[in-house]
Parts: structure tokens; C-alpha cells; sequence
């Protein structure tokens, strides 16, 4: 499920630029955006599996540090994380 999480980043970030032209995203998220996709390329280049276990979203360095970016963006873009959907996981 980890991996999945930084996939779907890997998706969404390839897009960025293109929501910065259509006005749907700050130019200033971009630095914060990439600086979460290095952490996610450092840590597919980790041999250690351990970093992409559900425990290490809670633990590991790299997650804690993505998932502090993430709330920059996301304060900047001016959505409050309590009004975040919820995300349902079907298996």
C-alpha cells in the first residue's frame, strides 16, 4: 500500500506543470512538489523493503518529511485538511 501512495504521487506530479498553465495549481507548489518526489526516488533507491511497509508511513524519516510538505501544499493551495475526503482502499 506504501508504494502505492508514492505511484500515485509519481502520476499526479507528472501533471503539475500543466495544472500551474491552467491557473488549478500555485507555481509555488512546485518546489515542494518536488522536493516530495526526490524523497520518494531516495527512497525507491534504498534497498531496505522496510521503508515501504504500512508501519513506516508512521515511522520512517522520508514518509514523515513527505507527509510535512504535503501539508505546505496543501495550506498554501488553501485546503484544510479537515475537509479532505475520505479514501476508501478496495482489495
Amino acid at each position: 500500500m506504501a508504494d502505492e501512495i508514492a505511484l500515485d504521487f509519481d502520476h499526479a506530479f507528472r501533471m503539475a506543470e500543466r495544472l500551474v498553465e491552467e491557473g488549478l495549481l500555485r507555481r509555488g507548489a512546485l518546489p515542494d512538489l518536488r522536493m516530495i518526489d526526490s524523497i520518494f526516488d531516495e527512497m525507491t533507491r534504498d534497498e531496505s523493503p522496510d521503508r515501504w511497509t504500512t508501519a513506516a508511513l508512521i515511522s520512517d524519516v522520508g514518509w514523515g518529511h513527505a507527509r510535512g510538505l504535503a501539508q505546505q501544499v496543501l495550506a498554501r493551495e488553501g485546503v484544510e485538511a479537515s475537509v479532505l475526503p475520505d479514501i476508501c482502499v478496495i482489495r
